[in-house]
């Protein structure tokens, strides 16, 4: 037999700030741990094909969003962290479904999938994931303790926006509807800064720590060649 447990008792568990960024920390390191694999094909109109699937992928991510939001009162809170791994499966499937439009699943990392996923969440968390050099991404190979540290930023922004979404499961129409709303426009975001890593393109830096080095060295050199092209130019008559 269950144990009843006194009222009051588990709500307060899920809505407790740390333990929400705790478990939504764990779940993004599950997610970019993990890439899905596509049925896709390389495509011969990759950024077309990549627009299409967005579309559907924002649409459902709209419907599974606002369907999880209908439930009033307390129950409502209940449904906060679902959504949230509800919505990131649907994204991390599109992110993997549009690098296999582009013929580039293989070379799809979990640096790239906490990029693409996260980047627009919050831009501050990724200092140390990516430079770029001219057009390209140069993305570093970031060891596990550090996917922890990111993860663990975005899990306190993204936490405290769930929280406060949480409040209108009190108003289950309106809020379904704003809920749905902002899960269309999150999923629009994850696919342009897929199509956009992937149309300007990116590569990945050595192994372990010296990563970073890798990346500031190729940053710098790309600087330099700049410099030396704008020095070029003005001495021209």
């Amino acid at each position: 037999m269950t144990k009843a447990m006194p009222p009051g008792d588990s709500l307060p568990a899920m809505i407790d700030p740390d333990d929400a960024g705790g478990r939504v920390s764990r779940a993004i390191l599950d997610f970019v741990s993990h890439i899905p694999a596509s049925k896709v094909r390389d495509s011969r109109h990759p950024e077309a094909e990549a627009r299409r699937l967005a579309s559907r992928a924002a649409q459902r991510a709209a419907l599974t969003a606002g369907s999880l939001a209908l439930p009033p009162g307390p129950l409502g809170w209940l449904t906060v962290l679902p959504e949230l791994l509800a919505i990131w499966k649907i994204q991390a499937q599109l992110v993997s479904d549009i690098a296999a439009a582009y013929g580039r699943h293989a070379e799809l990392g979990r640096e790239q999938m906490l990029w693409c996923l996260f980047r627009h969440t919050t831009a501050q968390a990724f200092r140390d994931v990516a430079v770029r050099m001219g057009d390209r991404l140069l993305f570093r190979r970031l060891s596990y303790g550090m996917i922890e540290r990111v993860a663990r930023q975005i899990g306190v922004k993204l936490s405290r926006r769930a929280l406060g979404e949480g409040l209108s499961r009190w108003m289950p129409v309106i809020g379904a509807l704003g809920v749905g709303a902002y899960a269309y426009y999150d999923t629009g975001q994850v696919a342009a800064t897929t199509i956009a890593m992937m149309n300007s393109g990116f590569d990945t830096a050595a192994d372990g720590e010296d990563g970073k080095d890798d990346a500031a060295d190729a940053a710098g050199k790309s600087r330099h060649v700049a410099a030396a092209r704008a020095t070029r130019g003005h001495g021209k008559p």
